[in-house]
């Protein structure tokens, strides 16, 4: 009777050659200014804050390229936010199918028929790159992995990657299958929302199958680079050496891409030289609006004054040299007169760094107040008399 690879002890990993794998990354770190131009070697590369999708540093970052497993980003977006809505579970058990099984490339081999929850096939998917894990993921989602390609077309084109067609779900190479590193960080920012996937994108070694099938992360950023979060490595023959990097630190977070990147050393050292960049020159704030007054004063009311807030944040992302110049200017709107309605907007608190207005938060009345009118007047004198 033949052995099965679910009966073996097995190691799966993103790409074929690991042998690096337990190289650290050099240990030199990028001081680089703002609009100096880094030593970056492959044919396209990007580095973007996720909160304000500002770019802090791009070369050739529309060309539209093949993304190899960058692929999976995508993949793993749409079955988040189906987790999200309640369409299944963590613990949903998935059969694999005839078709998911026979991806090859990257993979754990699956076997039809075999089941794995949801969690295991993620596990598999961001971990190991594992092809077959993902397609039976799509499949759960859509029905099938046409299905799912097309829902991945329709959320990139919702999210603006113009320079984006996804042929497939795995990144397995396939003519017309395209796109840009300044699209797979904007997929890779809107992956990160979703604090769950970092419960598989950082972790360096993990396992299947009670231990027989060993998980191996070939982004050595999470074992060699602090602050990483994720997120996904690629490589094919056409594709090259591709990653899509995001790192964490001071609250500030960042995404890098590298794409076609000639060794797998290039690509992680540009993305480390590119995130080096980042948190050497910039600082990330959420800023309060930090507003004087309680209350102000109203006219033609039934209070003289009304309460007032301002809860909202500005994200503020400035270079490290502009940090101490950030200030607040309260405007009020003019003739605040009643009716007032709770909720409504009575001015704002407008932020600055230097000369240059970079966010305004809304000032509300946090009460409403009627207007004072005669009949508002009278009732009052009646129940005056009444009282008496």
């Amino acid at each position: 009777m033949p052995v099965t690879a679910a009966e073996t002890e097995t190691t799966v990993s993103a790409e074929c050659d690991i042998s690096d794998i337990e190289v650290p990354l050099s240990a030199e770190t990028v001081s680089a200014a703002i609009g100096q131009t880094l030593d970056i070697r492959a044919k396209s590369a990007i580095l973007m804050e996720p909160e304000t999708g500002e770019i802090l540093y791009e070369s050739n970052s529309d060309e539209k390229l093949p993304p190899a497993s960058i692929t999976k980003i995508m993949s793993l977006l749409l079955v988040m936010e189906a987790l999200d809505r309640g369409d299944f579970t963590l613990e949903t058990q998935v059969s694999a199918s005839e078709h998911a099984c026979s991806m090859g490339g990257s993979q754990i081999w699956l076997e039809p028929g075999e089941c794995m929850t949801v969690n295991e096939l993620l596990k598999a998917t961001v971990i190991a790159s594992a092809n077959d894990a993902c397609v039976a993921l799509g499949e759960l989602v859509a029905g099938s992995e046409e299905g799912f390609v097309a829902l991945m077309n329709e959320r990139a084109a919702e999210l603006g990657m113009t320079n984006t067609t996804f042929q497939n779900c795995t990144g397995l190479d396939a003519e017309g299958h395209l796109t840009s590193a300044h699209d797979v960080a904007i997929m890779s920012c809107e992956l990160i929302k979703h604090d769950l996937i970092k419960n598989y994108s950082t972790v360096w070694m993990d396992s299947l199958r009670d231990g027989k099938s060993e998980l191996v992360n070939t982004n050595k950023l999470v074992r060699f680079y602090q602050g990483t979060t994720g997120l996904k490595t690629g490589t094919t023959s056409t594709a090259k050496y591709c990653l899509s990097a995001s790192a964490e630190r001071d609250g500030l977070q960042l995404v890098a891409v590298i794409l076609a990147g000639e060794t797998s050393n290039d690509r992680f050292e540009g993305a480390k030289k590119l995130l080096d960049y980042g948190f050497a020159n910039y600082s990330f704030t959420k800023l309060t609006a930090e507003l004087a007054e309680t209350e102000i004063e109203i006219n033609g009311g039934t209070e003289k004054t009304v309460a007032v807030k301002a809860e909202d944040t500005v994200n503020i992302l400035l270079p490290k040299t502009s940090k101490d110049t950030v200030t607040r200017t309260t405007e009020w709107n003019t003739d605040i007169t009643a009716p007032v309605k709770k909720g409504d907007v009575l001015g704002y608190v407008n932020v600055y760094a230097g000369e240059e207005q970079i966010g305004r938060i809304p000032i509300t009345a946090e009460n409403g107040v009627e207007k004072l009118t005669i009949g508002v007047t009278l009732g009052w004198i009646l129940k005056g008399l009444f009282k008496i």
